[in-house]
């Protein structure tokens, strides 16, 4: 492999480690944002038979 066929294979892994961080920094907020719908959805029908 020449020089530029490294540099493009070297850029492609990059971008994919970029894509792949950014998907697990997102992955960790799903647990959140479920949890709290749930426990907002609680609230509401205690809220409402109250």
């Amino acid at each position: 492999m020449d020089q530029a066929q490294l540099t493009k294979i070297n850029a492609e892994i990059a971008k994919l480690m970029a894509e792949t961080a950014k998907i697990n920094r997102e992955n960790l907020f799903y647990p959140v944002i479920v949890t709290a719908t749930a426990t907002l959805s609680l609230v509401a029908i205690v809220r409402l038979f109250l």
